[in-house]
């Protein structure tokens, strides 16, 4: 017998399902939606171009959206969780900025000589995994998860200063690459770079899986973790490092992506009405992936003769939800 729960998770598939098939059927180039299922069942399409636009943009953009939706998502759950905050997001630690700085390293420090799509992946990766180092080491010196908070929070300041002092010895054209890149989408994962990326980033994601337990064991505060024999020091560590790689990852391949990990966690606790990590971590991986999608949709709106940013984007959907937790903090028992 369906519960209501069942209802809820088959409902977001199916959302998931439906935006997944509008990626790929709309775009600024009109296909037919026969020949576009004619091209995933490989039976071609009448215009080889057609083939490589769904193929190798439509299709690898989707899948990118999927992931990364609920990458975010979930780093977002476990920051909030773990901080008991409902304000913590993915770039609170400064894991994005040191990704930032990675690429303004490349993109302005080097004259944009070093600005291909690999360098700036390698260069965004390096340095959100930089500052993920400095996180886990002070998060092992310090006993409070309000101070490791505030020690990212510094983090991710200096990062950005650092990063004002290389745009004021830039050129224009290197700081209109990088102010592109910070616009954030989810296009700039290619066919071959696809397995790489599904592959580590579905990884984190069944790191956060097993990391339920102790999330459930936190909600009840750290004394009566320990007493379960949960060791907060290692689930904190643990926590950091998950929320920190697919952070990492999908800032490196998307650029960084605002709101989607701060507000999709509290979109899942209010359609679920609990905090029950069994139940609320799926959830918030399916509404971060539908959300994502959705964003990507919007993109496509034809606006002018380009796409919208991303970041232009997920406000509209993030910003009111955060409002309304705002407004409503005292009513509602977000971590209860």
């Amino acid at each position: 017998m369906l519960t209501n729960k069942s209802i809820i998770y088959a409902g977001i598939g199916l959302v998931i399902i439906a935006f997944f098939l509008c990626n790929l059927l709309y775009g600024s180039v009109s296909i037919p939606a026969s020949q576009v299922m004619d091209i995933l069942l490989g039976k071609g399409a009448e215009k080889a171009a057609w083939e490589n636009i769904v193929l190798y943009s439509r299709l690898p953009q989707a899948v990118t959206a999927l992931l990364a939706g609920a990458a975010l998502a979930v780093s977002g759950l476990l920051l909030q969780t773990l901080f008991q905050n409902p304000l913590a997001g993915p770039s609170i630690l400064g894991i994005s900025s040191g990704a930032d700085l990675g690429v303004a390293i490349v993109v302005l420090y080097s004259g944009g000589i070093a600005g291909s799509g690999f360098s700036i992946l390698s260069a965004a990766f390096a340095g959100a995994m930089i500052i993920l180092a400095l996180i886990v080491y002070f998060s092992g010196k310090v006993k409070s998860n309000v101070l490791v908070l505030i020690i990212g929070m510094m983090i991710g300041y200096l990062a950005s200063s650092v990063i004002s002092i290389l745009n004021s010895y830039a050129s224009s054209e290197n700081i209109r690459l990088y102010v592109l890149w910070g616009m954030g989408n989810f296009s700039g994962v290619s066919i071959r770079q696809l397995p790489l990326y599904c592959i580590s980033v579905s990884a984190g994601l069944f790191a956060s899986i097993l990391l339920i337990k102790p999330l459930n064991a936190l909600l009840l505060g750290e004394r009566y973790a320990a007493n379960l024999g949960i060791s907060i020091l290692r689930t904190r560590i643990l926590i950091l490092v998950c929320t920190g790689l697919l952070t990492a990852l999908v800032t490196a391949f998307c650029g960084p992506v605002s709101f989607i990990g701060l507000a999709v966690p509290h979109v899942a606790r209010m359609v679920l009405g609990t905090s029950n990590q069994r139940l609320l971590l799926p959830a918030t991986l399916l509404s971060g992936s539908a959300v994502a999608l959705l964003c990507n949709l919007l993109t496509l709106i034809p606006f002018g003769n380009s796409m919208l940013p991303l970041n232009a984007v997920t406000p509209l959907l993030g910003a009111p939800v955060i409002i309304y937790v705002i407004l409503n903090k005292k009513n509602t028992a977000y971590f209860n």
